[in-house]
């Protein structure tokens, strides 16, 4: 059983569509990075998986269950952090969690777990107001914690964040995945994604465009890249006349082409048979970032 699935998922907003039939699976135990340009249908589809935001048409299951149809079961065990915490500011960071707590129906000894778990318990009697912003993020993950959930959405759990801060959170949320619970995590840091996801979808305009293993994307975006002696102006003229090779673009001292990789030998026997004395070639692998700008661009 997956841990989210989506079906044919839609919403609209008058005439504009924000999300536009979304397939997608997340499965259990994993880091799923949901990403996608401001506006691309990414928090509407976080509000439908949660039940805030009911769909035009198509399904969305959680645990096993259809949030339009069961909620209380697909969403017991589901926990969220969306968009910018918000607590009370006069009250100490345990007393909002203990709020939280009554509310759902949780048991109170569940507080003092989740503030350790987010290595807040020394802070815990301090008024909100004088936490710092990393600290916030933090009470805001323990309060995603408090139902002990198996699933976990975190939408932007760093922004406004400084760079000790982004690591905390970023370690916070290797130990979660650690301990066998899925994330879906939405994040604007493509860097941040590519170390802590296995896989990730990518949204634009509400369709879904890209999606599957990290690794897997990145190899599609894998290129040549070489350094030659001298001049390299013969070097890209000759490289741009082949059918399979789509761009050549000088970079300081490099070419990166892009081409498929397992064609390297072949671009280094046909520069060496040209007189081009090739000083370093070998595959050019992209990030997620350089991946995510090209098909986002392309589509």
């Amino acid at each position: 059983m997956n841990a989210i699935e989506t079906i044919e998922l839609t919403k609209r907003y008058g005439k504009r569509l924000a999300v536009d039939r979304l397939n997608l699976t997340v499965g259990k135990g994993e880091v799923f990075g949901f990403l996608g340009p401001n506006g691309a249908g990414k928090t509407t589809t976080i509000a439908m998986l949660l039940g805030l935001v009911r769909p035009t048409k198509g399904q969305a299951i959680v645990l096993g269950h259809d949030v339009q149809r069961e909620p209380a079961e697909a969403l017991r065990r589901v926990g969220a952090m969306i968009e910018a915490p918000a607590f009370y500011p006069y009250l100490s960071g345990a007393d909002n969690l203990r709020v939280l707590a009554r509310a759902g129906g949780i048991p109170a000894e569940r507080v003092g777990q989740v503030l350790a778990t987010v290595e807040l318990s020394d802070r815990a009697r301090d008024k909100v107001a004088t936490y710092s912003q990393g600290m916030k993020q933090r009470l805001a993950i323990a309060a995603a914690m408090l139902p002990d959930p198996e699933l976990i959405m975190l939408d932007e759990p760093t922004n406004g964040l400084d760079p000790a801060g982004t690591v905390e959170i970023r370690n916070l949320i290797r130990e979660l995945a650690a301990g066998g619970r899925t994330i879906l995590l939405c994040s604007h840091l493509l860097y941040e994604v590519e170390q802590l996801c296995s896989r990730v979808a990518i949204l634009k305009e509400g369709k879904l465009i890209a999606s599957g293993d990290v690794a897997t994307l990145l190899r599609r975006g894998q290129g040549v890249r070489l350094r030659v002696q001298g001049d390299p102006g013969p070097a890209v003229s000759l490289l741009r006349t082949l059918s399979w090779v789509n761009s050549v673009t000088v970079q300081g001292d490099a070419i990166l082409i892009d081409a498929p990789a397992d064609r390297t030998a072949e671009i280094n026997a046909l520069l060496i048979r040209a007189d081009i004395v090739v000083a370093e070639i070998g595959a050019s692998h992209s990030s997620l970032e350089e991946f995510f700008l090209t098909v986002t661009k392309a589509e």
